[in-house]
């Protein structure tokens, strides 16, 4: 018998400019539908901004990320914007080595508070 363990979690808080989603554990192939039905449920709404906390993700897998890349795709198409918040170094490295830090609004790291200058700054495709 197979069981598929998700080491992922996730909530979602309404955030001042549109829902937060936050994302702890990990985020590999066993939960990237469990992640691409919540971004997708989240869209649906027709919300121009979603921002995705990563402070709590530890992993994160290119099926993961594809996940991330298709709802950024969607709000882009729309006049919207992603926003990836405060990842932790190892996921920020698969981020950059992926060139999504190029496709999407990464803002500040884990270590940082959101009030801080750099978590303030992001970066993103228009500030590139």
């Amino acid at each position: 018998m197979l069981f598929i363990v998700s080491l992922l979690k996730a909530s979602v808080a309404a955030g001042e400019s549109g829902p937060v989603v936050m994302l702890s554990g990990e985020a590999d192939l066993a939960s990237a539908r469990e992640l691409s039905d919540l971004l997708t449920a989240q869209l649906a709404g027709g919300v121009q901004r979603l921002m995705v906390d990563l402070s709590g993700l530890r992993f994160a897998d290119s099926a993961s990320v594809r996940a991330l890349v298709l709802a950024g795709k969607t709000l882009r198409e729309r006049g919207g914007a992603l926003v990836l918040a405060r990842p932790q170094r190892a996921v920020a490295r698969v981020l950059e080595l992926m060139g999504v830090d190029q496709l999407l609004v990464v803002q500040g790291s884990a270590g940082q508070g959101p009030g801080s200058e750099a978590a303030q700054a992001g970066r993103g495709p228009s500030e590139a």
